[in-house]
């Protein structure tokens, strides 16, 4: 959401507009991680069932990245996976707070910290309806999701789940047609 965007009180002293022009892409930092677009669709698509609006792959192909492209231009959802992205990183080195490396590196079934946030991602960018398909990208984990570590994993399946849920749920809305204007606005401020 832009602040521009905002209707109603802001914050005292919040600017107008915000120039975001030179912040790094989230997609730059999944790039640096090993996880291109293509991965994310590739990912996506083991999982595809043909539905209303995405009745074939080429179309489901295309509506998933519109929904990805939309998702990722959300700050807040980039902060979230970033944090992801840290908490792997810090944990490969054996630097998360009551956890050893050993811990991270076996992701043992009683950490669930990594599925919490997952779900969060995926709720966060589709309401309920993405946790659903989180779980169903976490369970079979096709893809690159079988090769991530104990964060990662989750969290990409988080935003793959997320994406996915709009695609099935919002493709039906322009009965396969991607639209050229982007990103389409909610009708609500609610994701879902």
């Amino acid at each position: 959401m832009k602040l521009s965007t905002i209707k109603g009180k802001k914050k005292k002293n919040q600017p107008e507009k915000v120039n975001n022009k030179n912040a790094k892409s989230m997609m730059s930092v999944l790039e640096e991680a090993g996880i291109s677009e293509d991965v994310l669709v590739s990912a996506a698509m083991e999982l595809y069932v043909p539905h209303p609006g995405v009745e074939n792959r080429d179309i489901a192909e295309k509506v998933f990245k519109r929904e990805l492209k939309l998702a990722l231009s959300d700050p807040n959802l980039c902060i979230l996976l970033y944090a992801g992205i840290l908490l792997e990183t810090e944990g490969e080195k054996g630097n998360l707070p009551g956890m050893s490396k050993e811990t991270f590196d076996k992701d043992l079934t009683y950490l669930i910290v990594d599925e919490v946030i997952g779900m969060s991602i995926a709720k966060y960018i589709s309401g309920d309806k993405g946790i659903f398909e989180y779980v169903r990208f976490d369970k079979l984990k096709p893809g690159i999701l079988a090769k991530l570590g104990p964060f990662m994993d989750d969290v990409i399946a988080g935003l793959i789940g997320g994406a996915s849920a709009n695609m099935y749920s919002r493709g039906i809305d322009d009965g396969g047609k991607v639209k050229k204007t982007f990103p389409r606005k909610r009708k609500s401020g609610f994701a879902g």
